[in-house]
């Protein structure tokens, strides 16, 4: 199954910085501390709680193995920081960033997959 996961991780970055998810990513966007936005009252697109269990389980495997690409998707999904943003504040080309947030997409597909885990989110995002 092909998934949009851009889509698939703006809407668990929702789920995750939602109150209600009881999942905490504070911790992980200290190096990020002056570009977060303050906090909105906006309502992002979500998952639901199994979707985002499931993802949030991939999540903690790419923290795992690769802890700088997981402090990307966290400071860009959860928090809303531009890929731009990200680039500057490391010193790093914004290319690259990007190119580093599409692999380590690719490496959440693949989790799921190798799970054969189906999302309530699957239909609705085709």
């Amino acid at each position: 199954m092909k998934r949009n996961i851009p889509l698939l991780m703006e809407r668990f970055g929702g789920w995750a910085a939602s109150d209600s998810s009881g999942v905490d990513y504070s911790h992980i966007a200290a190096g990020f501390k002056g570009l977060l936005p303050p906090s909105k009252g906006s309502h992002r697109l979500s998952c639901s709680d199994s979707d985002g269990l499931n993802i949030d389980g991939c999540m903690c495997q790419l923290a795992k193995r690769r802890p700088e690409e997981h402090q990307l998707l966290v400071a860009h999904y959860i928090y809303g920081i531009p890929k731009r943003q990200i680039a500057k504040r490391l010193k790093r080309n914004e290319k690259c960033i990007r190119v580093d947030i599409q692999l380590v997409e690719g490496f959440l597909d693949g989790c799921l997959s190798m799970l054969e885990v189906e999302l309530d989110m699957d239909i609705s995002i085709k």
